[in-house]
């Protein structure tokens, strides 16, 4: 069991100088983004809530996001079985943080509102309300939905608070994996189910953090059902300084073990190709099958955006913190490599 620099009491992220008041990993979100301590440029701090909706068949994410030079609205529909990919984004220029986004996970709506563009995320009651409409949406489609997420208030997240080697630097994160999801969407006269009877599941990347203008970093997730079991995992890497902890962690019928670093092995010139992951406790080991490619290539001189996400089916094997070898077989996910220059 790895422990080392386990966040166990709350507190505020920093103190008055702006330095961090606790440093490591937590099992849930126990401390506040006091961003009136943040002592950096506003173009420096880059603020984002993603989800992702998933099943075998096709993936919707949704982004709230503000970087400073523009905040955004993403609304985006992998098709997994027809091999396609839809993307909308609307920016408002220069916000710099008027995008207002919670300090916390545990509360407080978000609204992006522009261009006809309207996202919501609201929490309300351990469940987070997903509503969306964009009438432009796929060459004049259109796209609107109500999904809800349900978050257990009992279950095991991975929230990581990791420095860079500027002390003001740092990224405040929480990864909340498997939350069931039901409802619906539309695109045109099309209209998608998200069940558990489909095995949707819905996945947050709640980020908050003073970046460094250049980043990169490896993101994977899946989750499924084994002999009745539900087991689902994160492993992040690739920014920060992950000596202090590690982003990893399985998730193993909603209680989380957490594992040590987790190694990307990827063939760049073909990213078809199956994906390795290796661990530096020997605790995760696992291939990715990958059946879909999606690349993002945005090049703006100073802001660039490189990088490629597959989804595919996870096979391997795990091991729980009281040692207990579990083995995945074709367990769906995703895995990711993105490099930002912002």
């Amino acid at each position: 069991m790895d422990t080392r620099n386990e966040i166990t009491k709350p507190s505020n992220l920093l103190d008055e100088k702006g330095n961090l008041i606790q440093k490591g990993w937590a099992k849930k979100m126990i401390l506040n983004r006091n961003i009136e301590n943040v002592k950096a440029g506003k173009l420096r701090i880059k603020d984002w809530d993603c989800y992702e909706v998933i099943n075998e068949d096709f993936c919707l994410v949704l982004i709230i996001a503000d970087i400073g030079y523009f905040g955004m609205g993403t609304i985006s529909f992998k098709d997994f079985k027809n091999k396609t990919k839809k993307n909308a984004q609307v920016n408002k220029l220069f916000s710099k943080g008027s995008l207002n986004m919670p300090p916390t996970s545990n509360s407080g709506d978000l609204i992006f509102s522009k261009n006809q563009m309207t996202i919501s995320f609201e929490i309300k009651e351990n469940k987070r309300i997903l509503t969306f409409n964009y009438p432009e949406f796929d060459n004049g489609k259109g796209i609107n939905g109500k999904i809800t997420l349900y978050q257990d208030p009992a279950m095991d997240t991975i929230v990581n608070v990791v420095p860079f080697k500027n002390k003001k630097h740092f990224v405040f994160a929480q990864k909340i994996i498997g939350m069931p999801a039901n409802g619906s969407f539309s695109i045109g006269d099309e209209k998608y189910e998200v069940s558990e009877k489909n095995s949707s599941h819905g996945v947050i990347d709640w980020s908050r953090g003073v970046f460094p203008y250049k980043t990169t970093w490896y993101w994977g997730s899946a989750f499924g059902k084994i002999n009745g079991d539900t087991l689902g995992f994160n492993i992040d890497y690739g920014f920060g300084d992950e000596t202090v902890a590690s982003k990893n962690m399985l998730f193993f019928n909603n209680k989380g073990h957490k594992i040590e670093h987790v190694t990307f092995h990827i063939d760049k010139k073909d990213v078809m190709k199956p994906w390795k992951f290796t661990s530096s406790d020997g605790r995760f080991e696992m291939v990715l099958d990958p059946i879909f490619d999606s690349r993002e290539n945005l090049n703006l001189v100073i802001l660039k955006n490189v990088g490629f996400q597959v989804f595919g089916y996870f096979t391997g094997d795990v091991i729980l913190d009281n040692g207990e070898k579990i083995h995945v077989d074709r367990m769906f996910g995703f895995a990711e490599r993105f490099f930002h220059r912002w």
